[in-house]
């Protein structure tokens, strides 16, 4: 008999659950069970994550959630049916952050969902409106609030029937199999999933003493969970309801009804007006080439132009041509439209912009369209590691805001594109190496001091190191954890297997420092969204991997404070020393002498990359006199890279050198021999290999 886990929370359930996708997988495929349904409490975190490990393994994915109706009190099971199932479901969890939050809490109307009912199973439990009440002194009150959810949801609804060992679990069951069959509707076997095997139970106690403040020999402490709300096969949930065969038939009728599949890997771009007589194509290319125009005019005034203005211009046109039929030809004209259009917002309402970092400053059109202030030709950036059609991913242009403007850049683009099509974009912090010792320490009631001690003993470099890691990198904590002669050992030993169980499990969610999305429709169409409790600062509940793969494309909105400190800069300037031509900062010069006497003297405090001590110290070393030394001192100054910095500084300052190799010699002819850019290694591949770029 086959038997599918409806009811399954994993670790983005947040504060309730440690089963991680990869373990809940592995534990289904050993069990041969052929489907798994997701149901993490008030989110949609996971959906992503679970149905691609889901179709990877050949295990159908069931997406749901545990929703809190009408109180933080009263919970109901919530599975999608079909796409259009899938889409209210997104929509209902939206909804309780939107408008239903309760001291912070999502919590979602009845009536919410008796609505927008439809291609939705309902599965209701003891904590459900109907089971509270037949675990009541009147059960027979239940009656009216099951008709409610028949009315609506039909067949579709069920009562879900536990054995994990909670109070009143087999008084609940006697009533709700009565009041099953009077209502001629199923019933269905579950077991409220919280973690992986038995043995976790005490790691999963742990971690909800985390979240709430407890210690878990508290006595008084809450105690909601069993030890039986582990991943049971299909043979004990069998045997556990050898009396109610028809519960465990039902699981498996349930997950065939369930057939959502999510369209991920395809991009949606909203809609960038386009003027009559064009294609988004051509109207592209219209801007591009225009833009081309007004940047030639800039660099190469027309009174200045010699004989040999048709040579120099010639790379211009054949890049800009070669680039708009690769963009083109990749269906992302609208990407490079939209970020042109809200940058040109910003720089024409006073909101400052850098000039553009990353790969997308190689791209000719980019610059054309002034979403960037660099010429990619003049310093030798390659548009193919931007974007490249033998690598098919949407461009992602990182642009930099002014801290204080920031925000209203991001107000115009919801105002423009439509609020409920605008959002952030979710971040999971983790329990790290250190915070876990710390906080595994402290429920297990542990001194803080030994605490301190243990994770004081954790190598802070190389960052990141795991715990499994670090036992091997640190013997005084191999000592302590593992040798009983210790006399601190009983302890953290302890301390140390709680702490292996938990590094690592999601512990609280956050937000994308600069990452938005810009859907075509709804964001909810893509991504269930959470929000502040006003229903302001809306965040797409997926991270920035799944958010992208459902089909929203990022962008970035970076705040940068030395922006605003630039231009308040300049501000005081024209203002404290008025002149006929106002200081631009886009018009300054890059050969000032006395710039560079900035840098040769290691006065740079506050100027951006250029202020750590260890900067300082190199910047006097090498005394840099123009603008490419400058650049490869910010690329060089970095681990791995920083071990070239003397042999640069050397050449530099005419020592001697060899090319690697005569073909490379114009290629690292500007960092004196030395690969110090990614442009470089692409170029060496091409000239010595005969590698293409793309």
């Amino acid at each position: 008999m086959h038997f599918v886990h409806l009811g399954i929370h994993t670790e983005f359930s947040i504060t309730e659950s440690i089963v991680r996708i990869p373990d809940l997988i592995k534990a289904a495929i050993n069990d041969e069970m052929p489907a798994l349904a997701l149901t993490d409490l008030s989110n949609l975190h996971a959906a992503v994550k679970f149905y691609g490990s889901c179709q990877s393994k050949g295990i159908k994915p069931i997406l749901g959630s545990v929703i809190r109706l009408n109180d933080a009190e009263h919970r109901v099971t919530l599975l999608a049916m079909t796409n259009k199932g899938w889409r209210g479901l997104t929509e209902i969890v939206s909804r309780g952050f939107i408008e239903g939050q309760q001291l912070d809490i999502p919590c979602v109307q009845k009536d919410w969902v008796l609505e927008q009912h439809d291609d939705i199973i309902a599965l209701l439990g003891m904590q459900s409106d109907v089971g509270k009440m037949l675990c009541s002194s009147n059960p027979q009150k239940a009656e009216p609030l099951l008709e409610q959810w028949i009315e609506k949801f039909g067949n579709r609804v069920y009562l879900t029937l536990t054995r994990t060992d909670r109070p009143f679990e087999e008084d609940y069951i006697v009533e709700a199999v009565k009041l099953a069959k009077k209502y001629n509707i199923g019933v269905v076997a579950h077991n409220d999933v919280h973690f992986i095997t038995r043995d976790d139970f005490e790691a999963h106690e742990a971690r909800v003493c985390i979240a709430d403040g407890y210690v878990l020999g508290d006595d008084r402490r809450p105690k909601p969970y069993s030890p039986e709300q582990y991943f049971k096969t299909a043979a004990e949930m069998t045997e556990l309801f050898s009396d109610l065969p028809t519960a465990i038939e039902n699981s498996f009728h349930i997950a065939r009804r369930c057939n959502v599949t999510l369209q991920l890997g395809k991009y949606f771009l909203p809609d960038y007006p386009i003027p009559e007589g064009h294609t988004i194509d051509t109207f592209f290319e219209h801007l591009s080439k225009e833009g081309l125009e007004e940047r030639l005019n800039h660099l190469y005034p027309v009174e200045q132009r010699g004989d040999d203005w048709a040579e120099i211009r010639k790379p211009y046109d054949d890049r800009i041509t070669y680039e708009i039929n690769i963009i083109n030809s990749m269906g992302f004209p609208g990407y490079f439209l939209i970020v042109m259009d809200f940058i040109q917002w910003s720089k024409n309402n006073g909101v400052p912009v850098g000039p553009g970092r990353g790969s997308g400053a190689g791209s000719l059109v980019a610059y054309s369209l002034k979403i960037t202030d660099l010429d990619p030709l003049r310093y030798d950036l390659l548009f193919e590691r931007f974007l490249n059609p033998e690598r098919v991913s949407m461009p992602d242009f990182d642009v930099d805001f002014c801290i204080a403007g920031r925000d209203k850049v991001i107000d115009y683009v919801a105002r423009n594109y439509g609020r409920d099509a605008v959002s952030q974009i979710a971040t999971f912090g983790t329990m790290a190496a250190k915070g876990a010792i710390r906080d595994v320490a402290r429920v297990l009631g542990k001194s803080y001091g030994l605490a301190d001690r243990i994770s004081k003993m954790i190598p802070t470099k190389p960052l990141g190191l795991s715990l499994k890691e670090s036992i091997e990198a640190e013997p005084q904590l191999k000592d302590i954890v593992t040798n009983p002669s210790n006399p601190d050992n009983d302890d953290a030993s302890e301390i140390w297997e709680m702490a292996l169980k938990l590094e690592g499990i999601t512990r609280n969610t956050g937000k994308h420092a600069g990452g938005v999305v810009i859907a075509p429709t709804k964001i909810t169409d893509f991504s269930a969204v959470l929000c502040d409790a006003d229903g302001t600062g809306r965040v797409a509940q997926y991270d920035k991997d799944d958010v992208e793969a459902a089909g929203l494309v990022k962008f970035d909105f970076l705040g940068l404070r030395n922006l605003t400190v630039i231009e308040d800069a300049v501000q005081n300037i024209n203002k404290h020393y008025p002149s006929e031509i106002p200081l631009d900062i886009a018009n300054i010069p890059l050969d000032d002498k006395d710039a560079y006497l900035v840098f040769a003297d290691a006065n740079t405090t506050a100027v951006f990359q250029f202020e750590s001590v260890g900067m300082k110290k190199m910047l006097k070393e090498a005394r840099p006199s123009k603008f490419e030394e400058i650049i490869a001192f910010v690329s060089l100054y970095r681990p791995g890279p920083m071990d070239l910095i003397p042999d640069f500084i050397h050449r530099m300052h005419g020592g001697e050198f060899e090319y690697l190799h005569p073909l490379l010699e114009g290629v690292l002819e500007p960092t004196y021999g030395i690969m110090v850019y990614q442009e470089q290694v692409m170029q060496a591949a091409q000239y010595c290999a005969g590698y293409t770029l793309v």
